[in-house]
C-alpha cells in the first residue's frame, strides 16, 4: 500500500459538500430554513423506507441547508443555538422521516464534542466544515467483544498513523463527508480520529439488516491499513471514570426520535382516516371521521405524541440547565436522570402511538402500500437501542439508595 504521505486523490464517486451554504447566524434564520426543507425531505419518506431506497438527496440537502449547525458559536460564526434547539428540529426531522434523524445523530454529537472540548486548532478546522455543509458520520461500535471492546487499532506508522479493524452501527456513515471512530493505540488506550469516507482503504457497507430504521446507513465499515494524518487524530479522550454532557445528549436525542416518530404515527393515521378508511357497517357514522372510536383512536395517539414530545422538551431544558451550570457533577448527574425518564417514557408513547395507528381503520390500514406498521418497527428499534430497563433501574436506584448512575455513555 501507499506510504501515508502519499494520500490518495477523491473518489469520483464522493460528491463533497458544493460550498453554497450560507452560514445562518441566528436561531430564527435556521428554523425558517428547516421549515423550508422539511416538507421536501417528507415526500416519499414511506416509499423510501418500503423499497429500500437510501435518502442521500434528502440529508444532503439538511446538511447543505446548514441545518446541522444550531449549536455552532457565534464566535465561530453559528447562530450558537441551545440543546432545546437541537432536539427540537430533530423531532420535527424524524416527524417525516425518522431514519434521517437517526442518521444525523453522529453530527450532532460531533458538534457537541466540538464545544467539550475546548481546541483552537480543532476549532479552526471544523467550525468552518460545518458551517460549509460538511456531514460527519460515525464509526464506533463493534461486535463480538464483551460489553462493546473496542479491538480495531490506530498504530503509527512513520509520520503518521494506520487505522485497522472493523466497525458495526456506523450511523449515517453512508451519507457522510467524514467518518468519526475510535480505536487503540500502541499502549491499549482509546484515541479519536475523523478521516475523509472516501480515503484508501475505508469500505462502507450497506448489511444493516434490522427490522426499523432500515435506512439509517448503520452498516459495517472496515478499515484496512487506513492512512490517518497527524491532524486527523483528535485531542479529546474517552471519559469513563467521570460524567460529560455527552452521554444525557445522546440518549436524549434517541428520546427525540422516539417523540418524533409517534407525531409521525399521529400525521399518518389522520391521513389515513380521512383519505382511505370507511366506517364499519354497524358504525353510527357515515364517515371515518365522525366514528366515535376513531375520533378516540385519533386523540390517543395525539395525547401519547404530545406526551412524549413534552417530556423529552423537559429534559433538553435540564440539560441546558446543566450547561449554564458550569458542567457541575451534580447538574450533569440531574440531567443524565432526567434524560432517561424522558426516553423511557418516549418510548412507551411511541410504541402505543404505532400500534394505535392500525385502529383507524380495519384490514385496510394493514396493507403493504401504506407501509404503517414502519412507525413500530422504528420505534421498537429505536427502543433497542440502548434497553431502557437498565434506565428504570438506574432512575429507581437513585431515588432509593442515592446510587450514581453510570459513565457508561448510555445512561
Amino acid at each position: 500500500m501507499n506510504s501515508p504521505r502519499d494520500w490518495p486523490q477523491p473518489s469520483p464517486r464522493f460528491v463533497p459538500p458544493s460550498g453554497r451554504t450560507q452560514p445562518a447566524r441566528e436561531v430564527s434564520e435556521l428554523r425558517e430554513r428547516a421549515r423550508q426543507v422539511l416538507p421536501r425531505v417528507a415526500e416519499g419518506a414511506a416509499e423510501r423506507e418500503r423499497e429500500r431506497l437510501l435518502p442521500h438527496a434528502q440529508v444532503r440537502a439538511i446538511a447543505e441547508a446548514g441545518l446541522l449547525t444550531w449549536r455552532v458559536p457565534r464566535a465561530q460564526g453559528g447562530p450558537g443555538g441551545s440543546v432545546a434547539d437541537v432536539i427540537r428540529f430533530v423531532i420535527d426531522v424524524a416527524a417525516v422521516d425518522s431514519n434521517i434523524a437517526q442518521a444525523l445523530r453522529p453530527a450532532f454529537g460531533f458538534a457537541e464534542t466540538l464545544l467539550l472540548n475546548v481546541d483552537a486548532e480543532e476549532d479552526a478546522r471544523w467550525y468552518p466544515r460545518l458551517l460549509a455543509g460538511h456531514f460527519v458520520g460515525n464509526a464506533g461500535w463493534e461486535r463480538g467483544g464483551p460489553n462493546g471492546a473496542v479491538t480495531a487499532t490506530l498504530h503509527r506508522h512513520g509520520h503518521a498513523y494506520l487505522a485497522n479493524g472493523t466497525k458495526y452501527y456506523s450511523t449515517g456513515s453512508l451519507y457522510a463527508d467524514w467518518i468519526s471512530t475510535y480505536a487503540l493505540d500502541e499502549d491499549g488506550r482509546e484515541v479519536a480520529f475523523v478521516v475523509p469516507r472516501d480515503r484508501e482503504g475505508l469500505e462502507l457497507v450497506d448489511d444493516f439488516d434490522a427490522m426499523g430504521q432500515r435506512l439509517t446507513a448503520s452498516g459495517t465499515t472496515h478499515y484496512r491499513n487506513v492512512p490517518v494524518r497527524p491532524e486527523e487524530r483528535r485531542r479529546q479522550s474517552l471519559a469513563r471514570d467521570r460524567r460529560t454532557p455527552m452521554e444525557p445528549f445522546y440518549q436524549l436525542y434517541l428520546a427525540a426520535v422516539e417523540a418524533g416518530i409517534a407525531r409521525n404515527a399521529l400525521s399518518d393515521a389522520t391521513a389515513f382516516a380521512q383519505r382511505h378508511a370507511r366506517p364499519i357497517r354497524h358504525s353510527s357514522a357515515q364517515r371515518s371521521v365522525d366514528d366515535p372510536y376513531v375520533q378516540w383512536t385519533v386523540g390517543e395517539i395525539a395525547s401519547q405524541a404530545y406526551a412524549a414530545e413534552a417530556v423529552v422538551l423537559r429534559a433538553a431544558d435540564t440539560v441546558d440547565e446543566a450547561w449554564r451550570a458550569g458542567l457541575t457533577h451534580e447538574a450533569l448527574t440531574r440531567a443524565s436522570l432526567e434524560v432517561a425518564q424522558a426516553q423511557v417514557a418516549a418510548i412507551a408513547s411511541a410504541l402505543r402511538a404505532a400500534e394505535l395507528v392500525f385502529d383507524v381503520g380495519s384490514a385496510s390500514p394493514t396493507a403493504r402500500e401504506h407501509n404503517l406498521d414502519r412507525h413500530w418497527r422504528n420505534a421498537r428499534t429505536v427502543a433497542n437501542h440502548n434497553p431502557r430497563h437498565w434506565k428504570s433501574a438506574v432512575v429507581g436506584a437513585h431515588a432509593l439508595t442515592g446510587a450514581e448512575p453510570p459513565t457508561t455513555g448510555l445512561i
